[in-house]
């Protein structure tokens, strides 16, 4: 009951604050270059956390930029994860995102306007030509986020991961940051439009240089990542 009161109220306060900074978003976006991009959308991500009766934590520290590209993986568990890492990395980043992100009006024209590339995953052939696209950006110094296992768990445990990114890994020897994020579940859970106040933990894993798996297969560079993500998000922090 509580739980549903809560969610009445925050989620009026969420979109108050959701609605103009997407608007103050493209007026960004369109102004200023990539480059100086994170110092706006850093503490957006950050609000949009805290409006929904979240606080943020940061458990180690994102690498710097001098040794990416970077490929941040990481369990996804709820609407706010990238806002979680997103508050935290002080460079500009983009992401590969699911194409159904795209039809939402505003929200979808401005992270198509920000660089994050669609992809449909029930469709092969278009979901390497997402990726085809991404080891490009790659190779030209852009930071990715990506969720290896594709979509958001139903039951807070972590999923099967998927090939795309670790053969987006392997083709462009950009360096895997493991990052566990813990509270998200719990906050915001997929199948229930009510958000629980909290504490949501991001947790920055060793980053894994390329050449660390040069002679690991895909499927065990796959669970190599797992497990480290695993780990972090078992210790007791």
């Amino acid at each position: 009951m509580l739980k549903t009161f809560f969610s009445i109220i925050i989620w009026p306060i969420w979109y108050a604050f959701f609605m103009p900074s997407l608007l103050l978003l493209f007026i960004v976006i369109l102004i200023f270059p990539k480059k100086v991009l994170h110092y706006f959308v850093r503490p957006i991500c950050w609000l949009y956390c805290f409006f929904a009766g979240q606080w943020l934590r940061r458990i180690n520290n994102p690498p710097k930029k001098e040794g990416g590209p970077y490929l941040y993986m990481f369990n996804h568990v709820s609407m706010f994860d990238q806002f979680m890492i997103g508050a935290y990395i002080p460079y500009y980043i983009t992401a590969v995102a699911a194409i159904e992100v795209f039809k939402y009006p505003i929200f979808g024209l401005i992270i198509k306007k920000y660089g994050v590339i669609p992809i449909i995953r029930q469709k092969i052939r278009k979901a390497i030509g997402s990726l085809n696209l991404a080891e490009e950006a790659i190779k030209n110094g852009i930071s990715f986020l990506i969720s290896p296992e594709g979509t958001r768990t139903l039951n807070g445990e972590i999923g099967s991961f998927k090939k795309g990114p670790f053969h987006l890994a392997k083709n462009t020897n950009a360096t895997i940051v493991p990052i566990a994020l813990k509270g998200g579940f719990k906050a915001k859970k997929k199948s229930d439009w009510r958000v629980q106040p909290g504490i949501l933990t991001v947790v920055f894993g060793e980053p894994i240089e390329s050449s660390q798996f040069t002679t690991l297969s895909v499927k065990d560079l796959g669970g190599l990542v797992r497990n480290r993500i695993i780990e972090l998000k078992k210790r007791n922090l």
